[in-house]
């Protein structure tokens, strides 16, 4: 069966698809949206790297344009999914019900399997388990009381996990951004061939938010210790 997966490069997309392909499932194509600006559907910031990532990854990748607003998003999503001509979809979707539904109708639509391998699983051992598998990812976006600017260009390691679950115990922060609390690129990975190195980035901090905006990156080769 060939498999799409939805990849917005951010920690939950890479880790679906990498759970994907550790079950033995045939990906042979990553599905990108290019959004609006403010899109409740479709990750947003930094989207214009994920191009490296899927060199990184070697598999090739398809984008689609979306208009505004949610009708206009699914619209987009269908005819990405018709284009790629594929049997099945990996999603990474773990709590948002207002995703995860919208996704599976269009899927329902075309006749398409659905396979979200992290849906409604531990949020907490999720973030965990990006660490632990050798997923390297950064915040890039910060929307939520408690997250000041300083976590703008923050690799969550196991003590940035700490530090998201305390957030949780204290503002109710999701300990995965699934409502829109944070957003993240995936620097590097298990099953990257190259790494992504910043090489240039600018904050840009409004009151109490604020994006990465990373202007130029670097493709480091890695060594087989690496």
């Amino acid at each position: 069966m060939k498999l799409a997966s939805l990849y917005s490069g951010g920690k939950d997309s890479n880790y679906a698809l990498y759970l994907a392909q550790q079950t033995g499932l045939d990906v042979k194509i990553l599905i990108t949206m290019l959004p609006q600006e403010d899109s409740w559907m479709y990750h947003v910031p930094n989207i214009r790297w994920t191009g490296l990532q899927s060199h990184s990854l070697g598999i090739p990748q398809l984008t689609e344009r979306a208009g505004e607003g949610v009708e206009e998003e699914l619209e987009a999503l269908e005819r990405a999914l018709a284009k790629a001509e594929v049997e099945g979809v990996v999603v990474g979707a773990v709590a948002s019900d207002y995703q995860y539904t919208r996704v599976n109708r269009v899927c329902e639509e075309l006749d398409l399997w659905v396979y979200s391998p992290m849906w409604r699983k531990d949020p907490r051992r999720l973030l965990l388990e990006y660490v632990e598998t050798g997923f390297r990812i950064m915040v890039v976006g910060v929307y939520a009381e408690g997250m000041d600017e300083s976590w703008l260009g923050r690799i969550i390691d196991a003590e940035g996990c700490e530090a998201i679950f305390e957030l949780e115990e204290k503002y109710g922060v999701h300990p995965i951004g699934e409502g829109g609390e944070f957003e993240t690129l995936v620097l590097d990975g298990p099953n990257f061939s190259t790494r992504i190195e910043i090489v240039e980035a600018e904050r840009d901090w409004r009151g109490s938010s604020g994006t990465l905006h990373v202007r130029e990156v670097a493709l480091i080769e890695k060594s087989g210790g690496d």
